[in-house]
């Protein structure tokens, strides 16, 4: 499992790099990695760091599963929206260190976030589903629908347009854009500066705050096992 996602803990901050390929395709044992590291950091209490290889991300799902049949490819989305639902309600603060393009999937793990910080250069954020040819999914569209600006998330769902780091951050994909170089300091300095807070408050505030989004999200991962099965 290690060879997929690296795990390194130390004074209370888990930092998962993710490290599958070039482009950190997300595959049912790259997400079954990322669940049992996510119980590790919840078992240390830890806040988490999430972040990539240089220049990505993550290219989004694994194709090769995606096109080995509809019944991978429907098992591959809804274990990816079981994630991000995990995401958006882990009981510790989550920071994604996006170190470069961050497109489908990789998308919308910075949606999931709750601090999301990405480096300036020529890099792309994107929902390019439609851009490919797939309608995208129910999960997916309630996920952009909370997380983006009204405009934003039109522009990003139905015309797949693909934003630049600076664009990215005003359309609501990132929080703050720093030089690459700064990029793990900036999320450790986030992650240790989350970590002063309550953490039974914050994590009672963001069920709260996020409720809406995660009942909206468990019924849109039920229509889409249904509707793409």
């Amino acid at each position: 499992m290690s060879e997929l996602i690296t795990y390194h803990s130390e004074d209370g901050i888990a930092l998962l790099t993710l490290s599958n390929g070039k482009v950190n395709a997300f595959s049912p044992e790259l997400i079954a990695t990322f669940n049992s590291l996510l119980d590790r950091a919840e078992a240390e209490r830890a806040v988490v760091v999430v972040t990539g290889q240089p220049g990505i991300l993550s290219g989004g799902y694994d194709l090769k599963v995606m096109t080995a049949g509809p019944q991978q490819a429907v098992d591959l989305v809804s274990a990816g929206s079981a994630l991000t639902r995990r995401l958006l309600a882990h009981p510790f603060p989550v920071v994604v260190a996006c170190p470069g393009n961050a497109v489908a999937k990789g998308a919308f793990l910075l949606l999931a976030g709750d601090y999301r910080i990405g480096v300036e250069g020529p890099y792309k954020v994107c929902l390019n589903e439609v851009q490919i040819g797939m309608t995208m999914h129910h999960a997916g569209i309630e996920l952009a629908r909370d997380r983006l600006g009204r405009a934003a998330f039109q522009r990003a769902v139905i015309n797949a347009e693909v934003f630049d780091p600076q664009e990215a951050m005003h359309a609501g994909f990132l929080d703050r854009v720093v030089p690459a170089a700064q990029l793990l300091d900036s999320a450790f300095d986030k992650a240790r500066e989350l970590k002063k807070l309550n953490m039974l408050a914050h994590k009672n505030t963001k069920l709260k705050v996020r409720k809406g989004l995660l009942d909206a999200l468990d019924a849109a991962i039920a229509l889409d096992r249904a509707h793409l099965g």
